[in-house]
C-alpha cells in the first residue's frame, strides 16, 4: 500500500471512525482502525462489535492495500502534523510509514486479517430526516435512557414511525423524554426499534460536524444504519418490547406554570447542594401570588429555600422531584421558558417548551 492524502482529510476521517473504539477491548485489534486503499479512495473502518463506523476520503493511491493501525496513536500523531500532503505506506509487512515534508515515522500495526468482518446491512425500512432535527432529538432524549443494563430495553432509545413522523423515546422508569421529528421521506411501513443509547451519543457527535443536511436511515430486524456525508454507522438493535409509555403521560395539569429556565436552573442548583444527601429530593410549592418556592429538607450540611417568579394558571400545588432530573431537561430544552404541569403530589409532572415543538418530559414524583 502506498498513497498520498491531505492531513486535514486524514485527521477528519480518523476522528470520525475512532468514535466506535471502546476503552476496554479484550481483543487488541479492536483498538485499531482498519485502513484500506482502493481505487482513488482511502477507506476507514472501526468497530467495538456493537457499532461499526466507516468513512472514506479522496487519495492519490499508488498501490492498494489494507492494514490496521492503533487508533489512539494515529489520532494523536496526525493531529500534530501541519496541514499538508501526507504519504502513507506499508513497510516491513505490518508497519505503517507516515511521512510529511518535515517528519517521518513508523507505527507498528496489526494485520488486517485479524480485523472482524464489517457487518453487512440487511435490506430494511428506510427514511430520512434533517441533520439538525435528528441531532436535536437525540440530545433532548438520550440522557433519559437507563445506565443500568439489567433491563436492556431501557438502556436504549425507541424509534417509532407514525404518519410521516418519527418519535424518539427514552426512559429509565423514573423519567421519560419524547421528541417527535418530521421525516423527509415518508415511511411506508411502521418502524419500531430500540437503538442503544451509546450508538446515538456517538451519532450525535458525528452530526455536529456534518456538512450535509439529510441523514438517511435504514432499519432491519437486528440492525440500523445511519448514513451522512459518506459516513456510515451500523449498530445492533436491542431486542425486546419497549414499555407502553403513552399511558403514563398526563394530559392537562391542574396547575400550569410558566418559568424562566435561567432563573429556575439557578435556584435548583443552589437547593440541590443541600439535597444531595436526600436523593436529590427538592420540594416545589406553587402559589397564586406568582411564586414557586423550591426547598430542601434539613440535611447534615444544612437546608435551603428559594423563590422563583412564575406565571401560574390553575390551583396552588405541591410536588417533590429529583433536582438533577429537572436540571438535565432544563439544560437541553433550548428556549427561554418552560411550561411545568402539575396534577398532584403523587402524579407525574410534565415539562414542555413554551413553543410546542413535539417535546415532552415526564418526571415521577418523590415522597414529600
Amino acid at each position: 500500500m502506498k498513497l498520498f492524502c491531505s492531513q486535514k482529510d486524514l485527521d477528519y476521517a480518523i476522528n470520525v471512525v475512532n468514535k466506535a473504539i471502546s476503552l476496554n477491548n479484550t481483543l487488541p485489534v479492536l483498538n485499531n482502525i482498519l485502513i484500506k486503499a482502493e481505487g482513488k479512495k482511502l477507506y476507514f473502518f472501526s468497530t467495538n462489535l456493537e457499532i461499526a463506523i466507516s468513512c472514506s476520503i479522496n487519495a492519490d493511491v499508488r498501490s492498494e492495500g489494507t492494514i490496521t493501525v492503533p487508533a489512539k496513536l494515529i489520532t494523536n500523531y496526525v493531529a500534530l502534523l501541519s496541514d499538508e500532503k501526507v504519504e502513507l505506506s506499508i513497510t516491513e509487512g505490518v508497519s505503517l510509514s507516515v511521512n510529511s515534508s518535515s517528519s517521518s515515522t513508523k507505527i507498528k500495526c496489526i494485520s488486517s486479517d485479524e480485523f472482524p468482518l464489517i457487518p453487512k446491512m440487511e435490506k430494511g425500512q428506510e427514511f430520512s430526516c434533517g441533520v439538525n432535527d435528528l441531532h436535536d432529538a437525540i440530545t433532548r432524549v438520550v440522557f433519559a435512557a437507563s445506565l443500568n443494563t439489567s433491563r436492556p430495553v431501557l438502556s436504549g432509545v425507541l424509534f417509532y414511525s407514525s404518519a410521516g413522523n418519527m418519535k424518539l423515546v427514552a426512559t429509565d422508569s423514573y423519567r421519560l423524554a419524547e421528541k417527535t421529528v418530521k421525516t423527509l421521506k415518508k415511511v411506508e411501513e411502521e418502524i419500531s426499534c430500540i437503538v442503544p443509547s451509546r450508538t446515538l451519543m456517538e451519532l450525535a457527535k458525528i452530526l455536529t460536524k456534518a456538512e450535509g443536511k439529510e441523514v438517511h436511515v435504514s432499519a432491519s430486524k437486528n440492525q440500523i444504519l445511519f448514513s451522512i456525508d459518506g459516513i456510515e454507522l451500523i449498530s445492533r438493535l436491542i431486542e425486546g418490547k419497549f414499555p407502553d409509555y403513552e399511558k403514563i403521560i398526563p394530559g392537562e395539569g391542574k396547575t400550569k406554570l410558566e418559568i424562566s429556565i435561567e432563573d429556575f436552573s439557578l435556584v435548583l442548583k443552589r437547593v440541590s447542594l443541600f439535597a444531595r444527601e436526600n436523593n436529590n429530593s427538592v420540594k416545589l410549592s406553587a402559589t397564586n401570588d406568582g411564586k414557586l418556592t423550591v426547598s430542601s429538607d434539613e440535611t447534615k450540611v444544612g437546608e435551603e429555600k428559594a423563590e422563583v417568579l412564575i406565571k401560574i394558571d390553575g390551583e396552588n400545588n405541591k410536588i417533590a422531584l429529583n433536582a438533577q432530573y429537572l436540571l438535565d431537561v432544563l439544560a437541553c430544552i433550548g428556549d427561554d421558558k418552560v411550561l411545568f404541569l402539575i396534577n398532584d403530589k403523587s402524579s407525574p409532572a410534565v415539562i414542555k417548551p413554551v413553543k410546542d415543538d413535539g417535546y415532552v418530559y415526564v418526571i415521577m414524583p418523590l415522597k414529600a
